[in-house]
């Protein structure tokens, strides 16, 4: 236990000291170096997926969930993901020292707030390997230390990613230690870094409900949530029927083991009988599992009940509830009680609804006629995304470079004093 400890404490140490390092790298050379980064896994492709088989063979032999096994494979259109965010990012402006507003005070004291990074960030996250190079390149370019520890079924995808994106570095001449992976496997590890306040900063949990409630429970450092996504699409009475199947059918199988797919789909009465019948039949070719409210049993009678607990759930699957409602009302306090303000959708072409909606639904995104799978930091122009904060402080939504930072005061003098 002390060895591993002590382990661990020198690894946040040594990012701490280099992270203080990444001020001094210009803003162009870290460009330069995260386009070699992108370049570099392209170039290791082969070997990169050979590493992600052994975690997905490892996967399956423990009978790991089937959404689980889809977050964890990579192949060529994701590692080509993974190169083009870091390009993307590297094409992005750094927030890092702007000046968010300055003023003057009546003694001619000149006061600015600036952008500044946050410090050390401890990254926790389960089976994503792009996960990995979105949040090298996002914390790199924000002059933010990094500290990664993933699942330990990912761990030999998780390595092979930080070994290419390390070698660029060491051979620019860079400290390697401005990120760092924890290779540890045991779970006593987690306890040791979330214990490490003198040098991380902050944490972001990225997994399942019970790691990301055991993490903030246990963490002596400040913790932004990226919790589960019980996302809804309502379908309100003025909708266009092609557009609802269209978005509806996008969100939930498009890529059901997501956080921002569609688990629970309302629709108003006075379409209900019109939409539901054609929405099915696209959901059962797709092999999509339904349960339904006894409204929705009437129309749809082969379906599955929902219980009380189908409207809290997060399926990850291609299982989807379906709601009745009333009224636009009932949709609304039905999403801000059962959702977990991620993603929540109006398909509508009323005006008035559409606005009503987007302005009380509480929510970190509110779309209008539009999927809930584009909830993502690329597909919001952020090049990729450390998360998506469920959180309101101190941000929400998917977090990418000016989420990454914090700021600081700066006042200018000429001799002023206190009277």
């Amino acid at each position: 236990m002390q060895t591993l400890k002590k382990k661990i404490l020198e690894l946040a140490k040594r990012v701490k000291e280099a992270q203080r390092y990444l001020y001094k790298i210009p803003e162009d050379t870290k460009d330069q170096i995260l386009k070699e980064m992108a370049q570099r896994l392209k170039e290791n492709k082969e070997m990169l997926l050979r590493e992600n088989e052994k975690d997905v063979k490892k996967a399956k032999k423990d009978k790991m969930p089937s959404s689980f096994i889809d977050r964890l494979v990579l192949n060529e259109k994701r590692i080509e993901a993974m190169s083009k965010s870091l390009e993307e990012i590297s094409n992005l402006k750094s927030p890092v020292g702007e000046i968010i507003k300055g003023w003057e005070r009546p003694n001619r004291l000149k006061i600015q707030k600036v952008r500044v990074p946050i410090g050390v960030i401890l990254i926790i996250y389960e089976a994503r390997p792009s996960v990995t190079s979105d949040c090298v390149g996002l914390c790199f370019k924000t002059s933010n230390g990094l500290i990664l520890r993933g699942s330990s079924h990912a761990l030999n995808s998780n390595l092979a990613i930080v070994k290419v994106l390390k070698q660029v570095l060491v051979e620019k001449g860079f400290k390697k230690d401005f990120f760092a992976y924890v290779p540890f496997k045991e779970r006593e590890a987690v306890k040791i870094l979330l214990s490490c306040k003198e040098y991380i900063d902050l944490v972001i949990p990225r997994g399942g409900e019970s790691l990301i409630k055991a993490i903030e429970k246990m963490s002596k450092i400040p913790v932004i949530k990226h919790y589960k996504g019980v996302c809804h699409i309502y379908v309100d009475k003025s909708a266009n029927i092609d557009t609802a199947l269209k978005v509806c059918f996008n969100a939930k199988v498009q890529r059901p083991s997501v956080c921002n797919a569609v688990e629970t789909l309302l629709v108003h009465k006075d379409i209900a009988k019109e939409f539901l019948p054609l929405i099915a039949q696209k959901f059962k070719e797709a092999k999509v599992v339904l349960k339904g409210c006894p409204k929705t049993k009437k129309i749809l009678p082969d379906i599955e009940r929902a219980t009380q607990k189908d409207w809290y759930t997060e399926y990850l699957d291609l299982i989807i509830s379906i709601k009745v409602v009333d009224s636009l009302e009932e949709a609304i306090d039905h999403i801000n009680t059962y959702g977990t303000h991620h993603s929540d959708c109006i398909i509508t072409q009323d005006v008035n609804a559409a606005n009503k909606f987007l302005e009380e639904v509480d929510s970190a995104c509110c779309y209008l006629n539009a999927s809930t799978r584009f909830t993502d930091g690329y597909e919001f122009g952020l090049g990729a995304e450390i998360g998506i904060s469920t959180d309101k402080l101190h941000a929400r939504g998917p977090m990418g470079l000016e989420e990454l930072t914090t700021y600081k005061y700066v006042i200018l003098g000429q001799g002023q004093i206190r009277e």
